[in-house]
């Protein structure tokens, strides 16, 4: 059972990872296009950065990548809430408000059953 419940919180955090970098502005080959990422449902922080500072840091581009999507969807399966990135868009929040009920939702069942078998 916890073999399962693993496996089922992997592929939410997965399938919405994919998911959220698939549709914030445009997708990934969208976002490669601009300059900046105006047009999105999410403000990561290395998008405040100057574009100076940016490059005194080491960093090429203030676009979020799949790995600051993976992180994202992490903190929604595991805190519940997206901690350091706003969440700017209604179809966003609705997601992330999906991926944490499923989260929510396998955490208690999960419990209900260990409290069964005692």
């Amino acid at each position: 059972m916890l073999i399962a419940a693993a496996a089922l919180w992997v592929s939410n955090l997965l399938v919405f990872a994919c998911w959220y970098w698939r549709l914030d502005a445009g997708g990934p080959h969208q976002r490669d296009l601009r300059r900046s990422h105006t047009d999105g449902a999410f403000l990561f922080p290395q998008m405040l950065l100057d574009p100076e500072l940016r490059v005194e840091m080491g960093e090429t581009s203030g676009a979020p990548d799949s790995s600051d999507y993976l992180f994202l969807a992490f903190n929604t399966s595991t805190a519940f809430s997206p901690t350091d990135v706003p969440v700017l868009s209604r179809w966003a929040k609705v997601l992330m408000m999906v991926q944490s009920m499923i989260s929510l939702a396998t955490i208690a069942l999960l419990a209900a059953r260990a409290v069964n078998i005692l």
